[in-house]
């Protein structure tokens, strides 16, 4: 299974779920059925590390998160991964508009996976509330897990 993570930058939300999500697989021991990683829909964050506060909330919880250099997702990137993931309703439509639509339903919102279907994972760049966003991540990808394990 081949996911790609997406929000606004890049260096908050998708590689807190990249790095829970790689962590998950490995604790469940599936890790190299999976290939796993994040992009942003903007350019503004392009080449940054995960931003400090979402570094800590992973160490926290034990989770490194390596070398992480913020990238924005590309049209090829539909055709690589079999899921695009996106953390709100406006990272989906971007998501759309660089895919140049979705024919093959590989677009998502996180919490679509959950019972939450339809809610979206607040950026934290705004809100400050990386214990939420780690909540709604956690969650988010252990529903992932659940279904394509």
């Amino acid at each position: 299974m081949r996911i790609l993570f997406i929000c606004h930058g890049n260096i908050c939300r998708s590689p807190m779920a990249e790095y829970i999500m790689k962590e998950l697989v490995k604790r469940e021991g599936v890790a190299g059925d999976w290939e796993i990683e994040s992009a942003a829909v903007s350019r503004e964050e392009i080449g940054n590390p995960v931003y400090p506060p979402a570094r800590r909330k992973l160490l926290e919880q034990g989770i490194p998160c390596g070398q992480h250099a913020a990238r924005q997702m590309t049209r090829a990137d539909y055709d690589r991964f079999d899921l695009l993931i996106g953390m709100d309703r406006s990272n989906l439509r971007t998501m759309q508009r660089i895919c140049g639509g979705d024919p093959d339903g590989k677009l998502h919102l996180l919490l679509d996976f959950t019972d939450r279907k339809g809610e979206e994972v607040a950026d934290p760049w705004y809100t400050g509330d990386f214990d939420a966003v780690w909540e709604d991540l956690l969650e988010g990808c252990q529903a992932l897990l659940r279904k394509y394990r």
